[in-house]
This record gives structure tokens, sequence and C-alpha cells, in this order.
């Protein structure tokens, strides 16, 4: 595998550089999200086959589900340079312009939160995706020229946790497109396995199987929180991670058995309490409960709708039965009983 800049960084912390050991590099370590890595394999085998640039390509999501992980492994298999970058972190047309044209042929670049790109920026893409090249405005007034400028066959792998707010010029020119769903209870544990084995960490079954029960579907929280109970078993028990210690460790960090934790349930106490149980606008949420409204946005919300505890309306959030049930409330009459949702609406 060649090079990935902005991965492997030596000035990173060492739990930084816990997180990307414990990444993937091979589809073959790849568990879960089996549909997205058949079809994003068979592509790639077919761009080796035909010596070109794999196609764009935009995969979005809930956060935590192994969007940039992917992108890693995608670079590995097609033994391709991996340059790294975000959204935000891409101020000006020169910021975007000086990456593009240092890329080597079939070089990926990754872009994260892609949707936080500024318009003006993002004009630049369109050239670039399309025709390989970008063009630079030289001179200023009626003596402007655009100068093309060609760059190399490259392939531009966009992350999002928010689809919507991608322009359709962008989202209409990546060739491939594909959503990470959450993870099911059996891929957490064998994602927990490996991560085990990685961190040196004596497990059983049992308890790895009691943190991916409590991991809401994403490796990111499994992980984390496979981590937290390390300590505690370090420090409170014999060392090993078992069901027992796992629970107790729980109880300690307020994580319920549905992985619920303390800001998780005050976000559906305050829909529940203070504004009876909705709607509610995103913006009075967000000042009700102290948090940006774009971290309920991204990291609560999909979590809470997937499992049935809110419903999203066009004039807010509203708890559902199940969330009543969940607070020990009593369910207002003439509530509907709907928490089976997967998809936000």
């Amino acid at each position: 595998m060649k090079e990935i800049r902005g991965i492997f960084n030596p000035n990173r912390t060492e739990e930084e550089l816990l997180e990307v050991q414990l990444r993937p590099r091979a589809f073959v370590d790849y568990i879960g999200q089996r549909k997205v890595t058949e079809n994003v394999g068979i592509a790639i085998e077919a761009a080796k086959g035909r010596k070109e640039a794999l196609d764009h390509t935009l995969l979005y999501g809930p956060p935590g589900l192994g969007k940039t992980t992917l992108a890693v492994v995608i670079a590995s298999e097609m033994g391709v340079n991996l340059r790294t970058t975000s959204g935000p972190a891409i101020e000006k047309k020169g910021d975007l312009a000086a990456i593009l044209t240092n890329l080597e042929p079939m070089d990926i670049l990754f872009i994260d939160e892609i949707h936080r790109l500024h318009s003006t920026i993002e004009e630049i893409l369109y050239p670039a995706m399309e025709d390989s090249s970008i063009d630079l405005i030289i001179g200023e007034g009626p003596s402007a020229r655009s100068v093309p400028i060609p760059l190399p066959p490259f392939t531009l792998i966009g992350a999002t946790t928010r689809l919507g707010l991608l322009t359709a010029p962008l989202r209409a020119r990546f060739g491939i497109v594909h959503r990470l769903e959450f993870y099911e209870d059996d891929d957490l544990y064998i994602i927990l396995q490996r991560s085990a084995r990685i961190l040196n960490v004596p497990a059983t079954e049992d308890g790895l199987r009691e943190i991916a029960r409590r991991a809401r579907g994403t490796p990111r929280i499994a992980n984390r929180l496979l981590k937290r109970v390390r300590d505690f078993v370090q420090v409170r028990s014999h060392g090993t991670i078992d069901r027992d210690n796992a629970c107790a460790a729980f109880r300690m960090l307020d994580v319920d058995d549905s992985g619920m934790d303390d800001v998780t349930r005050h976000l559906i106490e305050v829909i529940v309490d203070k504004f009876g149980g909705g709607p509610v606008g995103i913006n009075t949420l967000a000042a009700a409960t102290e948090e940006e409204k774009d971290t309920i946005q991204d990291i609560y919300e999909p979590f809470l709708i997937q499992k049935g505890f809110l419903d999203r309306t066009p004039r807010g959030r509203v708890a559902t039965a199940l969330a009543y049930r969940y607070l020990d409330r009593p369910v207002p009459a003439g509530l509907p009983d709907n928490q089976k949702k997967l998809f936000e609406r």
C-alpha cells in the first residue's frame, strides 16, 4: 500500500494512533456493509483491469459507521496514495487548487464533511471531476483570462453525514453513491473481537457481546466503549472483560441496556417534559439542551429515529409512544404507537 497522507501523522496522540491501528485496510478485514463493499469491490476490480482511476465515490450516513475507513480500504485495494482533507479545512480556492495539482496519477483524494465546502470552492471541483482539469483566472478586469491546468486522473471520495446539504450539481458528478447503514450486533461483535486482539485486551464472548449490544449499531462507539470497559476492568477487576464487568462499567458510565447515555436521555426528557412531547423545532431543542444543532442532527437524532424514540415532522421533533414508555411516563391518548421507523422522513 502506498502513502496515506493526513491519516498517518507522527504528531498524533497515542489515542489517535490507536484509532488508526483499529482501522482495517483491506476488504477481508472490513466487517459489515456487505452490499456496499461488494459493489465497490466490483468497481475496483473493473478499474484495475482497465488501468483507470476508480470512478468518483460518495459515501454518506450517520457518523462513526466507517466512511473514512472505507476510503482507506479502497486506496489499499487500488494500491494508490490516499490524500485526506475535510470541507472546513479548505477555506480558499487556492487551497483546493494546490491539493489537486499535487496529486499523482490514480491518487485518491478523500474529503470528509464534503457538504461543508463553500459553493465558490465547490465550483473548482466540477471541471476537475469531469475533465481532469481546473480553470485558473489570471489577471483582473477586462484583461483577465481563464487558463486550464490539466490534472492527472484521480478519484474523489466524498463523505458526508448530511446528504441533503450537497448541491445537486456536485452530487450528480459522483458515479458511485452508497449509504452506510447501522450495524447488526453480530457484526459489531466481530469488530470488537478484532479490536480486542489489537489492543491486547482479554475478553470473553459474553463480555464483547454486551458491549456490542449497547454500541448503537456504530463501530466507533463500540471501540470507544471497549476502551472504557478495558480501563474499568484494569482498575476495578481482574483485567478480563466479561459480561458482569462490562455491565458494572456501563453502570458507572451511565449507559443503559439500549445504549442510551445521559445526554441522549436528556434530549428525550426535554422533548417529553418541557415541550409536552413536541413538536419542537431544532433551534429550540438545541437551546433547551445546550447542545449544538448540528450535534443533535448528526449524532443523536439518527439513533433515536432508527430506534423509534423520535419522529421528525415538518413542524419539528415529536416523541413517540416508545419514548414515553422508556421514560416510564404515561402515553398520551391518541399518540400513534409507530416506533418501528427505520428511516427519517
